[in-house]
């Protein structure tokens, strides 16, 4: 089990005035860390791209503390929309739904949409009830790479140049799910660990994955624009040395290979090595989807800062529980070419 820190006062207190003088706190949550700012000064959330290298059109998510904060920005909610708050939140689920019009274009990366969530994190809940407004917070951590589920995980990215909130680890590991309303559909953009089957549960069938985007700039389909929501690029949460995904009946061939061209190879796999090979590191994180979300980032990061040349990661199922995984390892390893690429 995951213990949770609570925050003294006094730590909340600067924190609060942290983000009143338009500064960034990073602060944890009960998915990954977030690095945040004053949802409502432009100087604070544009030190948050500033840190994180981030494109100003890839939104932010605001962060609040109870549902009836929610009309300062949001314009309108849709019944569907109530229903999922209702269940899931405080809890590791994004909405995006129609902005009020005082929204800063730079939390919604330009767009006529904006994305909320009540988080559950002990600490979060006291930072947001204290701060009495909403803060823009993406993950804790350089664009497109490895999220932060530890506070030494945020000090890596960002040094001690920023006031970070130490909670302990991440109970959950893994950035929420976000599901959009746009033009009368519901679509889930980003699985996480609330599943597809528990949200069709409480509202009925949902569209999956956003609309082709033609050179024009329109989906596709005819219909609007669907939202650009974080996590969305095609690689992103991505260490710095090349990840390839391999099928388990594959692993040990392709390890092997590996090994035998002299590669320093990092493996993260579900079950135990059946040979052990020189310049070969193997970590067995287990079949339990719980546990492996929860541990999937502080492995990739332990790896990435090993002294491999390669890392490979064992398939995950496909089955709706591994989702959010399967979509954290695909957009992982989009920069690396696939194992037999010429």
């Amino acid at each position: 089990m995951v213990h949770v820190v609570r925050a003294t006062a006094a730590d909340i207190e600067t924190a609060v005035a942290t983000l009143r003088n338009g500064d960034v706190v990073a602060f944890p949550t009960e998915t990954v860390y977030a690095l945040g700012a004053n949802a409502a000064d432009p100087r604070g959330v544009a030190r948050v791209f500033e840190l994180k290298q981030r494109p100003t059109t890839h939104p932010l998510i605001v962060h609040v503390d109870q549902m009836r904060f929610l009309h300062r920005w949001v314009r309108e909610m849709p019944s569907a929309a109530e229903r999922l708050a209702a269940k899931f939140w405080p809890g590791p689920m994004t909405l995006v739904l129609p902005r009020q019009p005082q929204v800063l274009d730079l939390v919604t990366g330009g767009q006529d949409t904006v994305a909320v969530r009540i988080p559950a994190h002990p600490m979060a809940q006291q930072l947001l009830t204290a701060f009495g407004g909403g803060i823009a917070a993406p993950s804790a951590n350089r664009y497109g790479r490895i999220s932060a589920t530890r506070a030494d995980h945020v000090r890596e990215e960002f040094g001690d140049g920023i006031r970070i909130l130490d909670g302990g680890d991440c109970q959950l590991g893994i950035e929420s799910t976000i599901v959009a309303f746009v033009d009368g559909q519901v679509r889930l953009l980003r699985p996480g660990s609330i599943t597809r089957a528990q949200i069709e549960a409480e509202i009925g069938p949902i569209v999956v994955g956003a609309a082709q985007v033609t050179e024009a700039g329109t989906a596709d389909t005819g219909m609007s624009l669907i939202p650009r929501v974080p996590g969305s690029d095609a690689s992103h949460y991505a260490p710095e040395t090349p990840l390839q995904i391999v099928l388990d009946q594959n692993l040990d061939a392709r390890v092997a290979e590996l090994a035998a061209a002299d590669e320093r190879v990092a493996v993260l796999a579900q079950r135990p090595a059946r040979r052990a090979l020189r310049q070969v590191t193997w970590t067995n994180a287990g079949r339990n989807v719980d546990r492996y979300t929860r541990d999937l980032y502080a492995h990739l990061r332990r790896l990435d800062n090993s002294t491999s040349t390669v890392i490979v990661v064992q398939a995950v199922p496909g089955t709706d529980a591994w989702a959010a995984v399967r979509d954290r390892l695909q957009r992982a390893s989009a920069a690396t070419p696939a194992p037999n690429a010429p």
